[in-house]
C-alpha cells in the first residue's frame, strides 16, 4: 500500500497535537452493511468502540435548532409569524414545486419550502462549496438530506422511535473508536504488516506506466524524514486507487487521450481547514457539532471532540474544532496559523458560543481535496473517465470518495472497496460503479412486500440514473445476473 502521507486514514485519520486528538470533519460509525460492520470489529475489539449519542443543532440568527425538527423548538426560535410563514411556504412548494430541481436550491425548496430553504440550508450550503447554491447540483442535496423532507422531520419529531435508523439523517446513536476514526486505520496497518503486507508512507504516486494491457508499472517519490525524494519504480498487476480521480488521470504514461485529461481537469475539489481551540470543559456544547448559517460569520461547522469521545481531550478542558470550507490558495488557506486562530476565536465570540477570554490555545488542521464537488457537468466527465479507463487500463480500480470522485460516507466506500477486492481475488464481477444505484438500496420506506418505497433516484438531478452514493450501500447484483 502506498500512502503520500505521513499518516493513513486520509480524512478519517485522527490528528494529534501535544495529546489532543481532532477528528478531521467527524466521523460517525454507523451502517447497515453486515460485512462492513463485521469488518470494522475484526480491527477493533468491542471495547475499543464507544456507543456515542448523536446530537447536531443549527445556529442561526443566536439561536440553536434542533436537527432533525422539533416543532416546538423551531416555532419558539422562529416565532409564531415566521413558522406560520415557514409552513404557508412548504404548502406552495407542495401545491407548485419549483420547475428547476436539477440544482441544489429548487430540489430542497421542494421539499421544505422557499422560507426554511433561506433559512435552514442556503448559506451553509454556499459556505461549504463556495458558489451560489443554484450552480450545486441536486445530487449533493439528495445524498446529505436524502429522503427527509419537513413532513417526515415533522413526523419523526411527533412519533420517535428509539434506535431510528430507517433515514440515516435521523440516527440517533453511532459507534466510535475511542481515540478517534484514525485508531481503525492504524490497527488496520499494524494488522497488514504483520500478515506481511507492505504498507509505505511518504510515498507519493508520481506516474503510473501502461501499455495496451494496462498499467504495468508504477513511479514512487519517497520522501524521508529529512526532506530528501527518492525515486522508485514498482510492477503492478492489479492497481486499486484512491487517489483523486483527475490525479490518477493526469498521471498516466503514456497520456490520456486530449479529450479525457480535459475532463479530469474539469473536476474540482474543495478544501478544508479546522482551527482546533483549547476552552474550559464549561464552555462545550452537548452537540457533535452545530452548524453554522449565520451569514456573519465564515465559519461553516464548530465541533466539540469532547461530545465524540473523552479520550480525545483532557480532563477539565475540551477542544472545538472550527471548520472552514476553502480552496487552496485562498486568503483563509494561506493564512498564518496565528491569524486563523485569532479569526476563529473572535467567531467564537461573535456567535456568542464562547467569550475570547476562555480560549486557551489554538491548533491548525489543514485538508485538501476534502470534497469532491457536484458542478454542472461533473457527471459527464467522470462518465468520459470511466470509459477510458475500462478501455485502456482495465486493471485500474477506483474506490472511494476521492477515487470515484462521490460525496460518499465512509461505510459507502469500504463497500467499494470490498467489492473491488472480491472482483481482484474471487473472480467475481461486481459493478462497483453501481453501488447505491439499485432500487432496493433506498431506506426510507419498506412496503408490506419488502419492496423499499421513497427511493431518492427520482431527484431530478443530473447524473440521478447512476446513483447518489448516499443511502445505505449494499452489495450490488453481479455484471452477469443483472445483465
Amino acid at each position: 500500500m502506498l500512502e503520500a502521507d505521513d499518516v493513513v486514514g486520509g480524512i478519517s485519520r485522527t490528528v494529534e497535537r501535544e495529546g489532543w486528538r481532532f477528528d478531521i470533519g467527524g466521523h460517525r460509525f454507523f451502517t447497515k452493511v453486515p460485512a462492513v460492520e463485521n469488518w470494522w470489529h475484526s480491527v477493533l475489539p468491542d471495547e475499543d468502540f464507544l456507543s456515542r449519542p448523536r446530537m447536531s443543532r443549527i445556529l442561526y440568527a443566536g439561536k440553536l435548532y434542533d436537527y432533525p425538527l422539533k416543532p416546538m423548538n423551531a416555532l419558539t426560535n422562529l416565532g409564531v409569524v415566521e413558522a406560520v410563514r415557514s409552513v404557508a411556504s412548504y404548502v406552495k412548494a407542495k401545491v407548485r414545486p419549483p420547475k428547476d430541481q436539477s440544482h441544489f436550491e429548487g430540489w430542497v425548496a421542494a421539499r421544505f419550502g422557499y422560507r426554511l430553504y433561506r433559512i435552514f440550508f442556503k448559506t451553509y450550503t454556499e459556505k461549504v462549496w463556495g458558489m451560489p447554491a443554484t450552480d450545486i447540483q441536486a445530487d449533493w442535496a439528495a445524498q446529505r438530506i436524502k429522503n427527509l423532507s419537513l413532513g417526515t422531520a415533522i413526523v419523526n419529531a411527533l412519533f420517535p422511535r428509539k434506535g431510528q435508523t430507517e433515514v440515516t439523517t435521523l440516527i440517533d446513536r453511532f459507534q466510535y473508536p475511542k481515540t478517534g476514526p484514525g485508531l481503525m486505520w492504524e490497527r488496520a496497518t499494524e494488522q497488514v504488516r504483520a500478515a506481511g503486507g507492505d504498507v509505505r508512507l511518504r510515498t507519493a504516486v508520481t506516474r503510473l506506466r501502461r501499455d495496451d494491457r494496462g498499467v504495468v508499472a508504477v513511479e514512487t517519490q519517497y520522501r524521508d524524514s529529512e526532506g530528501s525524494v527518492v525515486p522508485q519504480t514498482l510492477p503492478a498487476g492489479e492497481v486499486i486507487s484512491s487517489m483523486p480521480l483527475p490525479e490518477l488521470v493526469l498521471a498516466m504514461d503514456p497520456p490520456a487521450p486530449e479529450h479525457v485529461q480535459a475532463a479530469a481537469r474539469a473536476l474540482s475539489h474543495r478544501d478544508f481547514l479546522t482551527v482546533a481551540l483549547v476552552v474550559p470543559e464549561a464552555c462545550g456544547f452537548p452537540d457533535n457539532w452545530i452548524y453554522v448559517h449565520s451569514p456573519e460569520a465564515r465559519v461553516g461547522r464548530v465541533q466539540n471532540f469532547g461530545s465524540w469521545s473523552p479520550f480525545l481531550v483532557k480532563d477539565g478542558r475540551t477542544c472545538l474544532g472550527l471548520e472552514y470550507f476553502v480552496d487552496e490558495g485562498d486568503d483563509l488557506w494561506e493564512a498564518s496559523d496565528d491569524d486563523l486562530v485569532a479569526l476563529a476565536t473572535k467567531e467564537l465570540d461573535l456567535l456568542g458560543l464562547v467569550g475570547a477570554g476562555s480560549v486557551e490555545r489554538g491548533y491548525l488542521v489543514r485538508m485538501p481535496k476534502a470534497y469532491p464537488v457536484y458542478d454542472e457537468g461533473y457527471d459527464r466527465q467522470v462518465d468520459v473517465i470511466r470509459a477510458w479507463l475500462a478501455e485502456a487500463a482495465p486493471n485500474v480500480h477506483p474506490v472511494g470518495r476521492n477515487g470515484m470522485h462521490r460525496y460518499n460516507n465512509a461505510d459507502h466506500s469500504m463497500v467499494t472497496a470490498l467489492l473491488t477486492v472480491e472482483n481482484i481475488v474471487d473472480g467475481t464481477e461486481h459493478d462497483v460503479w453501481s453501488v447505491n444505484v439499485e432500487e432496493d438500496y433506498h431506506e426510507e420506506a419498506t412496503a408490506a412486500d419488502g419492496r423499499t418505497t421513497g427511493a431518492d433516484k427520482g431527484s431530478g438531478g443530473t447524473g440521478a440514473a447512476v446513483g447518489t452514493g448516499r443511502s445505505a450501500p449494499v452489495r450490488p447484483r453481479s455484471r452477469v445476473r443483472a445483465a
